[in-house]
C-alpha cells in the first residue's frame, strides 16, 4: 500500500475552558464569550483511510448511543468538506472514531471530533484549502469548531470564532473528572441569570503553574452556577479534585466535566489514581495540555 493510501490516526483532544466569561448575547440568540481554552493530550481518536465506499464506525468507552449517520458531526464535517471541494477530489473514505471522552460533558468532544475529521480529510485528500477555509466550514457546523481546529492555547471571543493564540502559554498538568452525568449546553445557557460579565483580565507576565493558578483565581466560569442547578454532581467532582490536592479546580465549559490543576504530571497521576479509587464509575484522566508550539 502506498503511503498516501495508508490509514492515518488523528487526535481529537479535549477542549478545556480554564476560564469562561459570558459577556453578552447577540440578537440571533448566540452568546458572546471571553474564554481561555487549552487542549489536552488525552482525547478521542479518528482513523481515516481510503475505501471503496464511505464508512463510519464508532468504538470506545463512550460509543454507545452516538449516531453513526448524518446526525454525527464527523459525518457532517466529511460531507461539508466534500461539498466545498467537489466529489472528484474527495473519494470515499472509511472513518473509525474511538470515543474516549464523555458525551455532552463540556470538553468539546463532538466538535473536536469534527475538527480532526476536517484536518485529516483535507490532508488525506490533498486539498488546496488553508486553515481559514477549514475554519469557515467548521463554523457552519458549530461555534467552537474554529478553536478545535487550532487545538492550541488561545483566547476565544465573540461566539467562539474570534481567536487569539497564546504563543507562550505553558503545558499544564491536569486531571479531568466527570461524575457520570451529562449536561445540555442549551439548558445551561437558558438557566443563566447574568449575561453581561466583564472580559477576562490580562494574563500575568509570569506564565507558569503558580502564575496561571493565581490568575485563574481572579476569573470565573459563568456557566458553573447554572450547570450545578441542573446537575448538582458537578460540585461533587470539584470536591473530589480539591480533596486529591488540586492547586485549582473548576468546571469546564457547560459541564459536567471538571479539571484540576496540578504542579507536576506525577502529582496529577497520583491524584487521578486516588479519585478513581474512590469513584470507580467516574471518568477520570490525568493528562497534560498542549503547548502553543
Amino acid at each position: 500500500m502506498e503511503p498516501e493510501a495508508a490509514a492515518r490516526t488523528w487526535l481529537a483532544p479535549a477542549k478545556i475552558n480554564l476560564a469562561l466569561h459570558v459577556t453578552g448575547r447577540r440578537d440571533d440568540g448566540y452568546h458572546l464569550l471571553d474564554s481561555l481554552a487549552v487542549f489536552t493530550r488525552f482525547g478521542d481518536r479518528l482513523e481515516i483511510e481510503p475505501a471503496e465506499r464511505d464508512e463510519f464506525h464508532i468504538a470506545g468507552r463512550y460509543a454507545a448511543g452516538l449516531p453513526t449517520d448524518g446526525d454525527n458531526l464527523v459525518v457532517k464535517a466529511r460531507d461539508a468538506l466534500r461539498r466545498q471541494a467537489g466529489a472528484r477530489q474527495t473519494p470515499p473514505v472509511a472513518i473509525r472514531l474511538e470515543k474516549n471522552l464523555p458525551i455532552a460533558s463540556g470538553v468539546g468532544g463532538g466538535s473536536s471530533d469534527a475538527a480532526a475529521a476536517l484536518n485529516g480529510l483535507a490532508r488525506l485528500w490533498n486539498l488546496d484549502v488553508d486553515q481559514a477555509g477549514l475554519a469557515r466550514i467548521g463554523l457552519s457546523l458549530g461555534a467552537d469548531l474554529p478553536m478545535c481546529l487550532k487545538a492550541k492555547p488561545l483566547i476565544a471571543r465573540g461566539i467562539g470564532d474570534e481567536l487569539s493564540p497564546l504563543a507562550d502559554f505553558p503545558a499544564l498538568a491536569l486531571v479531568l473528572v466527570n461524575p457520570g452525568v451529562t449536561v445540555s449546553t442549551p439548558d445551561v445557557f437558558k438557566a443563566l441569570t447574568r449575561r453581561d460579565s466583564e472580559a477576562l483580565p490580562a494574563l500575568p507576565k509570569r506564565l507558569d503553574f503558580h502564575g496561571v493558578r493565581n490568575w485563574l483565581e481572579t476569573t470565573r466560569n459563568d456557566l458553573d452556577e447554572a450547570s450545578r442547578s441542573i446537575q448538582p454532581a458537578v460540585g461533587e467532582a470539584i470536591k473530589a479534585l480539591n480533596k486529591a490536592g488540586a492547586g485549582f479546580a473548576r468546571m469546564s465549559g457547560s459541564g459536567a466535566t471538571c479539571f484540576g490543576l496540578f504542579e507536576t504530571g506525577n502529582v496529577a497521576k497520583r491524584a487521578a489514581i486516588e479519585i478513581r479509587g474512590r469513584h470507580p464509575d467516574w471518568f477520570v484522566a490525568a493528562t497534560r495540555s498542549m503547548e502553543a508550539g
